[in-house]
């Protein structure tokens, strides 16, 4: 698609099945991050590769922009419904940057709570440096799942983090929406060599004034 900046694309994959080596409740974790993890649900597996993905980005490939998406939570359908993704993010410039794009190209994106100081304590453990899942589960469960994947690049890390949980709009029914792949491609597309994409992209490099703003999103509407 054009793209001059050196961008990587990690996939966090494990068989989910059970096994004589499967994860048990009370296991702990040593992660690739190196912090240790105590199993209490077994059910929350998917965050503990994210972890290693997202570890693996900044110490492996020196990324200073790290956007790890998923169909994380249940609770994200509740907190954002079921055609917004949920996006939590160290950055507030790109928090509105993911919103914008989600309505330049229709994968739609809804803000959650960040604030690790005060949710980040739903993982504490007495015997590892966190557990894998919150103990109040009424208290904002998937701003709480992306905080543990962040976590494991450290919450003082001076790069972009952003986390997408897009359990919900990844599907309708039975069949699956492609959801994500707009999304990306218009959040990132300012830098990108393709016109179309640095039209629909929030984040361009030219500073546009809003007065070109409105003249892009007349242009856009012309051609819808």
């Amino acid at each position: 698609q054009g793209f001059k900046d050196n961008l990587h694309a990690v996939f966090c994959l494990a068989e989910n099945a059970v096994g004589p080596h499967a994860t048990r409740p009370d296991d702990i974790h040593v992660l690739y991050s190196g912090k240790t993890v105590e199993i209490n649900n077994t059910d929350a597996e998917g965050r503990l590769i994210l972890a290693d993905g997202v570890a693996y980005a900044c110490k492996d490939l020196g990324a200073d922009i790290i956007l790890d998406m998923a169909t994380l939570t249940g609770a994200q359908g509740i907190a954002t419904g079921k055609y917004h993704a949920a996006v939590l993010t160290n950055n507030e410039e790109w928090e509105k940057a993911c919103v914008k794009a989600g309505r330049n190209c229709g994968d739609l994106v809804h803000p959650l709570v960040y604030c690790p100081e005060l949710h980040f304590s739903e993982f504490t453990s007495a015997v590892a440096d966190m557990k894998n899942s919150v103990a109040d589960r009424d208290n904002t469960p998937s701003s709480c799942a992306g905080l543990f994947i962040a976590s494991h690049i450290g919450f003082d890390w001076p790069g972009v983090w952003v986390h997408i949980d897009i359990a919900a709009p990844v599907h309708a029914g039975e069949r699956a929406t492609g959801y994500g792949v707009a999304l990306l491609l218009s959040l990132f597309g300012g830098a990108s060599e393709d016109p179309l994409l640095n039209m629909v992209s929030p984040l361009g490099c030219n500073g546009d004034s809003p007065t070109e703003d409105m003249e892009r999103d007349s242009k856009r509407r012309r051609l819808v």
